[in-house]
């Protein structure tokens, strides 16, 4: 039987700028404070990792593999001064076989080379967010019978579970990988942890009356477990896997539906990184994420750009989220590249491939930003279209073209779906061309299924004004966007899904906006996680069945007009306004309802009422505007920084 240990605790970091030595737990990474400060500076290049051990004498009929679940960008291990592996990409797991090089009883020193430089082929190497380079995620030693499921398979884990609605029934066919002449059964679960049934390996088992999985309202997942027996019955090794059963499809009319049942997607996208920790999460930090993504009900999440941590695919299964899951071939094609962009997409199919959760593979983001190298770049998006649909037949593909791709751009004809990038009403003005946008395309070509891969606006929490207006970064600007595009989106229904951009704000080292460079602050919320801004709330409105009430704007507190606007966004029907504990006006309406009111010098108390709920702040009437919420410099568009 293998046993798995962590082993994230009690490394060494050699920092490589002054080549001291610190001692440290993963995960780790060395860019969570340069690659957040803006500049387009941040450090890329190779550092030294260490970490000394001492395992129990192995068995003569026992291997050791080491398991990285997530090393960015590239990693040479060395174990004992031997070379045991290498691996080009950073967000997917890889295995090193440690047994020929392991020292029987003695301590033995895992030495890690990590490097996260410029080069022309390992992906990403352009794009709006940094590249953190570390060590950022678990590693695990794993001690198995020299008879073993496969852990030299694309970093999966040895087994893949195919399932068919049958009417009533579900078709499974469960596949241990072995190179094992040894016999596998195979068993699946219920969520009790009970024996629905056995079979064979490979072998198409029938589960009656299956319980689907169904999306946010009835997540049901069961378990397959794969066990290697010895002549005598002995079991030799044992995998699992938890899987679900249901079915999908996208029509270019009607949209997305799950079980036969129509299921309109409206979502968010995510990053993985957090203020001063970078890429380096811990599991608290993904359940913390979930948390509020599934507070405002969404439905569906676009994991960009690259593959996500296991943990984050399986809180997607649990809670019933439908997902997007990608490769970081993005904005640039790299001219040496092809065989890294094969190698993740193997990696993240062979490796996700059991998450009822993921329903498309998405190919590539906004590769036709750079115009080189076009011939090349199509082939490839070919190439990986053609080799998705050779590993997986039950999923489409999908990939989300760059804004001003036009709509007869060969790229989005690719793949099975497609979504756009766009920001109209904010890199682009008037809000308006939105709904002119899909409407043309719809127009154009009515069996393409169109989704929206990315639409959102800058959003500071700490400016504001009375006349919002695009590129001032203020909390009330953001919000308005929003409010423009959900009613956009509920005139066109065919939209296949909706991705906001982005559930957190980011690290984009490049970037210099709102008086904070270095981040990205399109978010929901905060990159500290700490502040849910209005538009955050404008979603929960819109998507969630949760009774809640939100006075917007209660960080604009200096006010220097003598009418302001008090906005408040519910799920409830009816809001009345007091001002100086004086009632104002009651207002009946839906999701969004907004106050006029004349405000007097000094402090005015604002509250508001529905229902049992409420909610209350100051006003500070001024005479001028506050300097403070204005942006006074770093209003850059641009995300790409050249070094000098």
């Amino acid at each position: 039987m293998r046993t798995i240990t962590n082993i994230n605790r009690d490394w060494t970091f050699e920092d490589p700028k002054t080549k001291e030595l610190f001692h440290i737990d993963l995960p780790h990474t060395w860019n969570n404070e340069d690659g957040q400060d803006g500049g387009g500076d941040y450090y890329r290049g190779q550092a030294v990792y260490q970490h000394k051990f001492t395992c129990p004498e192995l068995a003569d009929d026992e291997v050791l593999y080491a398991e990285f679940k997530g090393v960015n960008s590239s990693a040479e291990v060395y174990l004992n001064g031997t070379l045991v592996g290498k691996h080009d990409g950073g967000y997917s797991t890889f295995r090193c076989d440690l047994t020929d090089a392991f020292k029987i009883g003695e301590e033995n020193i895992l030495k890690v080379l990590v490097d996260n430089s410029v080069n022309d082929y390992v992906y990403p190497q352009k794009a709006d967010f940094t590249f953190y380079g570390g060590i950022y995620r678990d590693v695990n030693l794993i001690r198995v019978n020299k008879e073993h499921f496969d852990l030299d398979f694309f970093g999966a884990k040895g087994i893949k579970v195919d399932t068919k609605v049958n009417g009533e029934d579900a078709l499974v066919t469960v596949t241990a990988y072995t190179k094992s002449e040894k016999k596998v059964v195979i068993s699946i679960l219920d969520d009790k942890g009970e024996t629905v049934i056995e079979g064979e390996n490979d072998k198409e088992l029938t589960i009656s009356k299956v319980h689907l999985w169904n999306g946010l309202k009835d997540p049901y997942l069961y378990k397959a477990v794969a066990k290697l027996l010895s002549e005598d019955g002995t079991v030799l090794d044992e995998i699992s896997t938890n899987f679900g059963v249901r079915t999908f499809s996208i029509d270019p009319k009607k949209g997305f539906f799950l079980n036969g049942k129509s299921y309109p997607l409206h979502g968010v996208s995510r990053h993985q990184d957090r203020l001063h920790k970078g890429n380096a999460l811990s599991k608290e930090d993904h359940d913390e994420d979930m948390d509020m993504i599934r507070e405002i009900g969404a439905n569906t999440i676009r994991l960009a750009h690259y593959q996500h941590d296991d943990y984050f695919y399986d809180l997607c299964d649990k809670y019933g989220m439908i997902v997007w899951a990608e490769i970081p071939y993005i904005s640039q094609h790299l001219v040496n590249g092809d065989e890294n962009a094969i190698s993740q997409m193997k990696e993240l199919v062979y490796q996700q491939y059991n998450h009822p959760s993921i329903v498309v593979w998405g190919v590539s983001n906004e590769i036709t930003m750079v115009p080189k190298h076009k011939k090349e770049m199509l082939a490839l998006n070919h190439q990986l279209n053609d080799l998705i649909h050779q590993m997986d037949h039950s999923r489409l593909t999908t990939l989300a073209c760059y804004a001003v791709a036009t709509p007869f751009n060969k790229t989005a004809h690719i793949t099975d779906v497609v979504s756009w990038n766009l920001y109209l009403g904010w890199y682009v003005p008037f809000f308006f061309l939105n709904g002119l946008w899909i409407s043309f395309f719809h127009l154009l070509y009515p069996n393409r299924c169109l989704g929206y891969s990315e639409y959102g606006a800058e959003g500071m929490p700490n400016l504001h004004s009375p006349k919002p207006k695009r590129f001032d970064n203020t909390e009330e600007y953001q919000a308005i966007y929003h409010e423009h595009l959900l009613e956009c989106f509920k005139k066109h229904p065919y939209l296949w899904a909706t991705h906001v951009w982005n559930m957190f704000d980011f690290g984009s080292d490049g970037r210099d906006q709102g008086g904070d460079p270095g981040k990205n602050h399109k978010g929901l919320v905060t990159f500290d996680r700490k502040i849910k801004k209005d538009a955050f709330y404008l979603y929960k409105a819109y998507w969630s069945d949760e009774p809640f009430l939100h006075l917007c704007s209660t960080r604009y507190i200096n006010r220097h007009e003598k009418r302001t606007e008090i906005k408040v966004y519910s799920t409830l029907k009816e809001v009345t306004l007091y001002h100086d504990d004086k009632k104002v006006a009651t207002l009946k309406g839906d999701k969004i309802f907004k106050f006029k009111l004349d405000l007097h010098d000094g402090a005015n108390h604002i509250k508001v009422v529905s229902a049992d709920y409420h909610e209350e702040m100051t006003i500070q009437k001024v005479a001028e505007k506050d300097p403070a919420y204005i942006v006074t410099s770093g209003n850059s568009m641009s995300w790409e920084k050249k070094k000098k």
